[in-house]
């Protein structure tokens, strides 16, 4: 029995998914397809929405401003993925991208942009933050794209957080309990995950999270770590001890 290649290309839609639809494709879309990749009629385009799983698609019709796929048959069908939410202080332009980028890849459900004393970025562009996230969902074939939250500051954060998702945050000051140690003691709860700012968090923010009955400080270890390698470092962490890196599927539920 010959198995079919995949699709050579991949997109997130808004369309439900279903054998025999038509998805309109955006104007975007079609260029990507149509002018950078040169796709023609006919030719095979896996879709997903976060919903319906992933199903092969064909080229129907491409035009300057927009075009249509249709849906043939199901590929995957939609699964359970990781809940695990990255909270962090936006950085500067380049390294915010690669932080969504590769969280979107690392498997977190929600992207949380939290506004510190000690953040360099004055804001941070949250259109942006989508577009790459949906970008690196569809490259890495994953068949979520992780929401991305406006930016918030953090008491704000902390105020309206659910206390029964425990959230981890990564203490520079030497004081917490070791991640893969506490990601094995917490695996099947829901989780957060909060990176402070370069520079660190203010003494007035370490108080804060100190008397909050919900945080838990963790570290990372011996060596003082970037914001954004730290972000990625424990993303990766919590998914191999706790997470959809292990056989048997994702313990965040």
């Amino acid at each position: 029995m010959t198995v079919p290649l995949r699709p050579k290309y991949r997109l997130f839609v808004d369309a439900p998914l279903a054998a025999g639809v038509a998805v309109p494709l955006t104007q975007g879309q079609a260029h990507y397809l149509g002018t950078v990749m040169r796709a023609k009629a006919g030719e095979a385009v896996a879709v997903f929405n976060g919903r319906d799983g992933e199903w092969r698609a064909e080229v129907a019709e491409l035009a300057r401003k927009g075009g249509t796929l249709a849906v043939a048959e199901s590929l995957r069908p939609q699964a359970a993925e990781p809940d695990l939410w990255l909270l962090f202080a936006p950085l500067k332009k380049d390294a915010t991208d690669m932080v969504v980028e590769k969280a979107t890849e690392l498997g977190a459900a929600r992207l949380m942009p939290v506004m510190t004393d000690n953040t360099n970025a004055s804001r941070i562009n949250t259109e942006r933050a989508r577009a790459n996230a949906v970008e690196a969902a569809e490259q890495c074939e994953r068949l979520t794209v992780p929401e991305v939250a406006e930016a918030a500051p953090l008491a704000r954060v902390l105020a309206e957080w659910d206390p029964a998702r425990p959230l981890l945050v990564c203490d520079e000051t030497g004081g917490g309990e070791p991640l893969a140690a506490a990601a094995a003691r917490l695996a099947g709860a829901t989780l957060g995950l909060l990176i402070g700012p370069e520079g660190g968090f203010s003494q007035s923010e370490l108080d804060l999270l100190r008397r909050t009955s919900f945080v838990l400080p963790v570290g990372l270890g011996p060596r003082v770590l970037r914001a954004e390698t730290a972000a990625l470092a424990a993303l990766a962490v919590l998914q191999a001890v706790a997470g959809d890196w292990r056989s048997g599927g994702p313990a965040f539920r």
